[in-house]
């Protein structure tokens, strides 16, 4: 639909709550990760899934064809979810989804970086935001992480990427690209929000994403030793850190997950935080953070049942299904054993 015009978060609610039951539990999950790909796909074929594969059977099999009817789904629900949305509802649900175009820009960057075959990359791709098939395909076609930046100029990605191009020259890393990506897309999305409680509520959500984001930033760059100002890589928009106390933090490992233990996120990030300090991946914090999100999400959807907040939950559940299944088709594929893909998953 449109922004213009009266919101209608009891219709598009309904129709939100309708599809979520339809999602893969852990039962369904427990069944794939002792399938191999063709089975997977005949399985996917069973469900909500099954236009997708059989739209897509003649062309692709085995792991791309999951890959394929996953990232088209995830596509044509979110579509739909905009094709019911009007007013305010609308321009939340669209800044949201707008993630993908920030993980669509990274993706292609990343696979310039390695020099990745176009139609590899393009598996990876998650056309649910706002980009429309003509960017993207500049995107595929742009042969140098330059010119992947020159085709964004027009685009809240432009300037940002524009000056961490000359941190990435002199470094040859990623980070400073992918974090300018990162930033823009949230300082767009907590721009301007206001509204009503619901809305601020849904700002609180946000500011916990952007929290967990600047949080798995800092254990990386503890992690790693590396001469890196942490300062440069802060995300705005939060509330468990300031631009100083994540460089302070970031420089001491110890002291950083003592800080996050010690937070208003304690509780549901502490298990992970106490294997954090003891594994040797950042793996386990970060689907921490994953499962730490989907529930604040059920949780404000249960306060404010007519509002934004259960899309956006919905939205993170479907996300976290499709990302679930991708991970056991490719562990299938690279022959990790059943309880190997499942510590992989992020369930609820």
């Amino acid at each position: 639909m449109s922004a213009v015009g009266s919101s209608n978060p009891e219709y598009v609610v309904a129709r939100v709550r309708a599809r979520r039951g339809s999602l893969y539990g852990d039962e369904e999950y427990r069944k794939l990760t002792r399938m191999g790909p063709s089975e997977i796909a005949r399985f996917m074929e069973e469900s909500s899934y099954g236009a997708d594969i059989n739209a897509l059977g003649s062309r692709h099999g085995g792991v791309d064809l999951i890959e394929y009817a996953l990232n088209r789904n995830l596509a044509e629900q979110f579509d739909d979810i905009l094709d019911w949305s009007e007013g305010s509802l609308y321009d939340l649900i669209a800044r949201y989804l707008r993630k993908f175009d920030a993980w669509n820009v990274k993706t292609v960057i990343r696979g310039a970086y390695t020099d990745a075959d176009q139609s590899a990359i393009e598996t990876d791709l998650i056309r649910a935001g706002e980009f429309d098939d003509r960017r993207v395909r500049r995107l595929l076609e742009a042969d140098s992480i330059d010119a992947v930046v020159e085709v964004l100029e027009d685009t809240i990605y432009g300037d940002p990427l524009r000056e961490a191009y000359a941190e990435y020259e002199e470094t040859d890393v990623l980070v400073p690209l992918e974090n300018a990506v990162d930033r823009a897309f949230y300082e767009r999305l907590l721009s301007g929000l206001g509204g009503d409680e619901p809305t601020r509520q849904y700002e609180a959500f946000l500011k916990a994403e952007v929290d967990f984001r600047n949080a798995i930033n800092a254990l990386r760059l503890a992690r790693s030793g590396a001469d890196i100002d942490p300062a440069a890589y802060f995300i705005e928009g939060g509330d468990l850190f300031t631009r100083g106390s994540l460089a302070r933090l970031a420089r001491n490992l110890d002291d950083l997950v003592e800080y996050i233990a010690d937070s208003q996120y304690g509780e549901e990030l502490g298990p992970a935080l106490r294997e954090l300090e003891e594994a040797d991946s950042l793996i386990a914090f970060e689907h921490a953070t994953d499962a730490a999100l989907l529930a604040y999400g059920d949780r404000l959807g249960t306060i404010h049942p007519v509002s934004v907040t259960p899309v956006i939950s919905y939205i993170l559940a479907k996300e976290r299904e499709v990302e679930n299944i991708r991970a056991i088709a490719r562990g299938k594929e690279a022959g990790l054993s059943a309880d190997e893909i499942e510590s992989e998953l992020v369930i609820t």
